[in-house]
């Protein structure tokens, strides 16, 4: 479709309404997709179903898409072989044992805090952060919901924020590519005027110190506090039982001898992250030859969850507590255990080609650029930028939409170029992080254990509070400029 019309709108809306009102993602994103391709086939049902098939069966083609559904069945099995090695649990008791989390709100705050510290790749972000403060959420009565938005508040609005990350690399390449002078310090600039990210991670903060609960997070909160983290019928993300694992660390019940101390069982969590978030710019440096902004972010995370995985075997084996078969068995069962996510992530992958074709994210930012007049261009900015991302559930994609019309637009205002940059990203993430069919949102829920729709519902206020903040910010700065 060479001029894309409201009808490209259609597919991403038809996903996002049928996720809300069936709580069924999987047939809404194929509903999306399936619709998308029989309006680019002459609203022929029959042809829109077959190319859909073979549209969704291309994902696989592409290095690196293929490379982010692998690095969800190897995250799968690091949980899990991280979880059997009791390290969780070690790390658990040894936060218990220094009364470091000993309240709800320090449950809370570590959630907080993990995101905050894992800034190489959200998902890898959300995942740690969920496998690490589930079980003290869930012991201090706090709602399954609360974990998913701190963790989804800590995952890409830090990311956005670290220019060396996979994150980092990918827009510095768009910059570049728009014949930038030195794109590096335009994007550390713009971290200045990044105000959703900066106000999604500081809101979250103030949730948890103060105990914010806005809308429906007080009701999913009050039914936590009578022992229930998860409401009545509610479908988790997480097939739980891959968390139930026995530690072959503990020894049997007829042991009396003593079992390894907290902080010894802690490492086969701690030291397993820990390559991972070191290994993330050597993958950087290495697929860019020596320039960690030209690395392939796809093939860097991919590397660093390996990495991690084969450092909590290495310290299995050491310690003789697991088998190589006993290890197999654990990750093939974690990878099983994550592959209704894969199958999510493929299924947002290929709305977003159909999205593509049709120029849904040209026809939006074309038809609201020419509404407003130009004093407000910056918030405009943010909320195209927002807009896009919320119905076609990619910051990625929306960066790279709005960058090559934001940035020459500013530069032939004779604007300086961060703000805008900084808008366009930040936009990015608001309707990332609003958006039922972003991959970010539904891997927030999957690490917390908790309905996807219940996450997206219990969040969305928060999210609109830090968008109206962001808003105000960017209307202040435009006039400063």
């Amino acid at each position: 479709m060479t001029d894309p019309t409201w009808i490209s709108v259609l597919p991403p809306v038809v996903a996002i309404v049928l996720a809300i009102w069936s709580r069924q993602v999987y047939l809404s994103l194929a509903g999306g997709i399936l619709l998308g391709w029989t309006i680019l086939n002459g609203w022929n049902p029959l042809t829109g179903l077959g190319v859909s098939i073979d549209a969704t069966v291309e994902v696989f083609t592409r290095p690196g898409d293929t490379k982010v559904l692998l690095f969800t069945l190897v995250i799968g099995a690091l949980i899990a072989t991280v979880e059997v090695s009791g390290g969780v649990r070690g790390f658990v008791r040894w936060l218990e044992t220094r009364n470091w989390v000993s309240s709800a709100k320090g449950a809370q705050l570590l959630a907080w805090a993990t995101g905050v510290v894992i800034f190489i790749e959200s998902n890898i972000t959300v995942l740690v952060a969920g496998s690490v403060a589930r079980p003290l959420i869930d012991r201090y009565r706090t709602s399954r919901e609360k974990l998913a938005y701190l963790i989804d508040s800590t995952s890409a609005p830090i990311c956005i924020l670290i220019p060396l990350n996979a994150w980092g690399a990918y827009n510095l390449g768009i910059l570049s590519g728009l014949d930038v002078e030195n794109p590096l310090q335009v994007f550390i600039q713009a971290i200045a005027f990044n105000f959703y990210s900066m106000s999604a991670v500081g809101l979250a903060l103030l949730v948890v110190l103060f105990g914010i609960d806005l809308g429906p997070m007080k009701a999913a909160e009050a039914r936590a506090a009578q022992g229930k983290v998860l409401r009545d019928g509610a479908t988790p993300m997480m097939d739980e039982a891959l968390f139930e694992s026995v530690d072959p660390t503990a020894g049997s019940p007829e042991d009396t001898r003593a079992g390894p101390a907290p902080g010894e069982l802690a490492r086969n969590m701690v030291l397993p992250i820990v390559t991972m978030v070191l290994f993330m710019p050597l993958g950087l440096w290495i697929t860019g030859d020596g320039n960690l902004v030209e690395g392939d972010g796809s093939t860097s995370v991919l590397w660093a969850v390996m990495a991690g995985l084969a450092m909590a075997w290495l310290l299995l084996l050491g310690q003789r507590a697991s088998t190589v078969d006993d290890l197999m068995r654990v990750a093939l069962k974690g990878a099983g255990g994550l592959v209704p996510l894969a199958l999510i992530l493929l299924l947002s992958i290929a709305l977003k080609d159909v999205t593509n074709e049709l120029g849904t994210g040209r026809w939006v930012a074309e038809v609201t650029m020419g509404v407003l007049p130009p004093v407000v261009f910056l918030p405009l900015v943010f909320i195209v930028a927002g807009g896009i991302a919320f119905s076609t559930g990619t910051s990625w994609g929306t960066f790279g939409i709005m960058l090559p019309i934001a940035v020459p637009a500013a530069a032939t205002m004779g604007l300086p170029l961060a703000p805008f940059v900084a808008a366009s990203l930040s936009g990015g993430i608001f309707g990332d992080h609003c958006s039922p069919i972003s991959d970010t949102t539904i891997i927030s829920s999957m690490a917390a254990a908790t309905d996807h729709i219940d996450h997206v519902r219990t969040q969305l206020p928060y999210a609109l509070t830090a968008g109206s903040i962001a808003i105000a910010g960017f209307a202040i700065t435009g006039l400063l400029l």
